[in-house]
Order: C-alpha cells, then sequence, then structure tokens
C-alpha cells in the first residue's frame, strides 16, 4: 500500500450503555485497543460529560484514536487513524466495538496522503 495512512471511520450503534458512560472503562479499552495494533502511545487525554457521554483520545506515533459517545443512543463515534502501512487501523476499530458490545458497526476506511480520496465501505457486525 501506498499511502501515508489508513483513516478508518466508524459508527457503532446498540453498544453496551453503561460502558458508554465508563470514562474509565472507555479509556482502558482504548488504550488497549492501539496496543492490540501494535501502536506506540505518546499521550491520552478523557473527559466524562454531565449528565452523559465521554469523549477521549489516544495519541500514538502512528497518528490517534478517537470517540465521542452518546449512551443515550447506544452509539459511538470512533475515528482510528494510523500512518503507514504497518499498523492496521481495523485491528483497534473490531477490538472497541467487541468491547463496547456494539450490534452494529457500519466503517469506512479511507487511504490519507494519495491525492483523490477512494472510500471504501464495510460492516464489520
Amino acid at each position: 500500500m501506498d499511502t501515508m495512512g489508513r483513516h478508518v471511520i466508524a459508527e457503532m450503534w446498540d453498544c453496551n450503555i453503561d460502558k458508554l458512560n465508563d470514562v474509565g472503562l472507555i479509556e482502558q479499552i482504548f488504550v488497549n485497543a492501539a496496543l492490540k495494533a501494535g501502536a506506540e502511545i505518546r499521550e491520552v487525554a478523557f473527559h466524562k460529560f454531565a449528565p452523559y457521554g465521554v469523549s477521549g483520545v489516544v495519541i500514538i506515533s502512528e497518528s490517534h484514536l478517537t470517540i465521542h459517545s452518546f449512551p443515550e443512543h447506544g452509539y459511538a463515534s470512533i475515528d482510528v487513524y494510523t500512518c503507514g502501512d504497518i499498523i492496521d487501523p481495523n485491528v483497534a476499530t473490531d477490538f472497541i466495538a467487541e468491547s463496547l458490545e456494539s450490534q452494529k458497526c457500519e466503517k469506512v476506511e479511507v487511504p490519507r496522503g494519495m491525492g483523490p480520496v477512494d472510500v471504501k465501505q464495510f460492516n464489520a457486525l
């Protein structure tokens, strides 16, 4: 693959609402997802909103993993971007979907840094 990066954008529906509202658990899931994909973690920052919802980012040497959760809808918006072709962002995305008990996960992978965007969409669950 001749690209600067791979960017997976995932829509996760029908997730475990308690998990979506647990900032500590989501942070742990995202750190583990990055490690499972073989990424090198640089920074971690997560925030719990009142009355519900979590946003966060794991900065990795290869780019980042992010989440915005909406427990009231059982939904999470996930973003996993990895530079180069050594780290597969789908490994991290699939781990996150399993960990959040997502019943429906729609993913789009966008190659980055190659010029015109060629979007490939596929469903994980």
